[in-house]
């Protein structure tokens, strides 16, 4: 079985990020982790963190992927693939929704995108085939969408520092059992890294098969 995390930060691009590429790869090759999803922040934190005016730059993701290159590099020398993601965060509210199998230049006018709200970026989005899953919905200042705008649904974060209420997004899920399940370890700071994720018997080679893998459901929480 393999060991996949599916929700990482890194101190690249995330503002709330302490740890860099090196360290992490590192810690998730001693972890036996063998697939590691990239999902730093996209939000209006990250732009000001990296001296981006949103306004201005509608090429956004040249600044947004440095983290996820960067995982590449250190990761090729412990053969640990690594996938494409974002943890997105609209202006309409504190919710955050993991993003997976996109065409990165989708997300280029961060203040268009940011702008339109889940409503619009669901009925945009998940037509092309990308994966949009609502991270720690009951968490503080979080609200649960409706399910008929997601794909999935986190229903074990383990990040120590928030109660994400896992119990409730689990309840949510059952009543909603079209939705893709998902854990992961929020990994933000040391101590956070390799305490959740995904089980499979199967390694995705890029990040279009890992969204395939997530649909699939044939995967186990850890």
């Amino acid at each position: 079985m393999y060991k996949i995390e599916t929700h990482l930060h890194t101190n690249h691009v995330s503002k709330c990020g302490w740890l860099e590429a090196e360290k992490l790869a590192k810690s998730y090759h001693e972890g036996g982790f063998a697939g590691i999803a990239v999902t730093d922040h996209y939000n209006v934190d990250t732009w000001a963190y990296k001296n981006v005016d949103v306004t201005t730059n509608k090429k956004i993701m040249e600044v947004f992927l440095e983290g996820y290159y960067r995982m590449q590099e250190a990761c090729a020398k412990y053969d640990i693939k690594v996938y494409m993601g974002a943890e997105l965060r609209f202006y309409e509210n504190q919710n955050d929704y993991l993003f997976y199998d996109f065409d990165p230049a989708m997300l280029n006018d961060a203040d268009e995108i940011m702008g339109m709200g889940v409503v619009s970026f669901s009925k945009m989005a998940r037509p092309q085939g990308c994966l949009l899953i609502q991270a720690h919905p009951f968490r503080k200042k979080c609200v649960p969408v409706a399910a008929h705008l997601l794909d999935g649904i986190e229903i074990i974060n383990r990040n120590p520092r928030h109660d994400s209420r896992n119990d409730m997004a689990l309840e949510y899920a059952e009543f909603n059992p079209g939705l893709i399940r998902t854990a992961g370890s929020d990994c933000h700071r040391p101590g956070d890294e390799c305490v959740s994720g995904i089980l499979s018997e199967t390694l995705p080679a890029d990040s279009k098969e890992f969204a395939a893998l997530l649909r699939s459901g044939k995967f186990e929480l850890i």
